[in-house]
């Protein structure tokens, strides 16, 4: 497939796939940006990039790379239950779901989790982090969550400084 049949995807809150030419499309008109907004939009880019990059090296440090660290991540943390399908994954993860049938075979080789075939749907996969798996992903997070801590107040300036209006306190959003 050729990269000019190819359309970068964008999902939405709601799962929706948009084109970037959609996004474009419905983006706001609105005030004309400022100098002050470009070095806000810029900052926020840098303190994400950042983030990033300690999660790359924090994930590395456990013997994992970034997108196996971000699939144990969204396999724990996928609302209402302790396994997702690899369909529901590969949404997760923004990836093909034969990029996620590849990722969930490298994770079953490092012994990080298990599958199952489903309980309705005998069909359907389902994927479930070892005890392993689940002790390696609670020092990451705890670590990304004090890097966070420590990022935030910064994010939330800039934030509030873009117009967006959330700063949140604990966790009630605060406009």
């Amino acid at each position: 497939m050729g990269s000019s049949s190819r359309k970068r995807r964008a999902v939405s809150r709601t799962g929706r796939s948009r084109s970037t030419k959609e996004l474009r499309a419905k983006a706001p008109a609105g005030a004309p940006l400022e100098k002050l907004d470009y070095e806000r939009l810029a900052e926020l880019r840098y303190l994400l990039r950042r983030f990033l990059i300690f999660s790359e090296n924090a994930a590395a440090a456990a013997d994992l790379t970034a997108q196996q660290h971000q699939a144990l991540l969204a396999i724990k943390g996928y609302p209402g239950r302790d396994e997702i399908a690899i369909g529901a994954l590969a949404e997760r993860l923004g990836i093909r779901h034969a990029s996620a049938v590849g990722l969930v075979d490298r994770l079953v080789a490092k012994g990080l989790v298990t599958r199952s075939a489903g309980r309705v749907d005998r069909r359907q996969i389902l994927i479930r982090l070892t005890p392993d798996a689940d002790t390696r992903l609670a020092a990451l997070s705890v670590a990304h969550r004090a890097e966070l801590r420590r990022l935030g107040p910064v994010l939330q300036l800039l934030l509030a400084g873009l117009g967006t209006g959330v700063i949140t306190k604990g966790r009630k959003l605060v406009f």
